[in-house]
């Protein structure tokens, strides 16, 4: 069963002019959004990511995630296994990671039909969802002060 909690995944690479990222293309809607999803039976967000970043994008759980400040909140209407969970609860909360991509290739799953790599700028323009922006601004910010908090270990 879906555990209340959403996880979004925004996988970085760094090359010769800094840092590209990457968006992903829906193939049930139009729309870019880094990985997301949610846990499974006991599974806490950092084992979520991992999961989620190698069934969506094939990228190795042993890749460095980094887990970023950035939270948000969606209203569970947006979630068919809502039904399983306390009816009181009206928003889960969204935790957001990095994943360093350097060096690897993405493989999508069916969940996408497209997979894209580009400056920040780009990408922040091509999302659609808000939390995703956010959380891609907060890793810009820091890369760029080289203050990503250390490599998340289980």
């Amino acid at each position: 069963m879906r555990q209340p909690f959403q996880i979004l995944v925004i996988p970085f690479r760094r090359v010769h002019c800094g840092f590209e990222f990457a968006a992903l293309r829906r193939s049930d809607g139009d729309y870019w959004q880094g990985i997301a999803g949610g846990g499974e039976d006991g599974e806490s967000p950092e084992d979520a990511a991992k999961r989620e970043a190698d069934e969506e994008a094939g990228i190795p759980v042993t890749a460095p995630f980094f887990r970023l400040q950035t939270t948000s909140s969606i209203p569970v209407h947006n979630f068919g296994d809502r039904s399983f969970w306390p009816t009181d609860l009206l928003v889960i909360p969204e935790f957001s990671f990095a994943v360093d991509c350097t060096d690897l290739e993405l493989t999508i799953s069916s969940e996408h039909v497209e997979a894209y790599w580009g400056g920040y700028r780009d990408v922040y323009a091509r999302l659609k969802w808000d939390s995703n922006r956010t959380a891609l601004w907060e890793l810009q910010e820091r890369l760029i002060s080289a203050s990503l908090p250390g490599e998340h270990s289980d």
